[in-house]
C-alpha cells in the first residue's frame, strides 16, 4: 500500500498504476486504486485540518487535555468541525472593523472652520 501511495503522490494516474504497475499494487484494479487515492486524500486533509484546529485553540489558550483527546480521536471532518465550533473565531463585519477607536475619534472630532 505504501508503494502504491508513493506512486500516486509522484503524480502517476490511477489508470497508469492499474495497467503498468500491477507488481507494486498487488493487482489492485482501477476502482480499488481510485478508492485508495480518495481515502488517502481525505485522511491527509483531515490530519491537516486537525493540526490547524489544535493550533487555533491552543493560540486562544482554551485547549484542555480532554478537548485535545477528542480532536485526536475524531475520525471524520464533520466530527472535527463539531468539536471546533465553540472555539471558532467569530467573523467580524466590515462595519465592526471600521468602528475602530481611530475611526470613532475622527468622526467625533470637531470640524474646523
Amino acid at each position: 500500500m505504501l508503494a502504491t501511495a508513493s506512486l500516486l503522490d509522484e503524480g502517476a494516474t490511477v489508470p497508469f498504476v492499474a495497467r503498468y504497475r500491477k507488481e507494486v499494487t498487488g493487482g489492485l484494479d482501477d476502482i480499488q486504486l481510485r478508492l485508495l487515492d480518495e481515502r488517502l486524500t481525505y485522511l491527509r486533509e483531515l490530519e491537516e485540518r486537525r493540526r490547524s484546529i489544535l493550533a487555533s485553540i491552543e493560540e486562544q489558550g482554551k485547549l484542555t487535555p480532554e478537548l485535545a483527546a477528542g480532536i485526536h480521536a475524531a475520525d471524520t471532518k464533520q466530527r472535527l468541525e463539531d468539536l471546533y465550533l465553540p472555539y471558532k473565531p467569530k467573523r467580524r463585519s466590515k462595519a465592526q472593523i471600521g468602528a475602530s477607536p481611530t475611526s470613532r475619534a475622527c468622526s467625533t472630532a470637531p470640524a474646523r472652520s
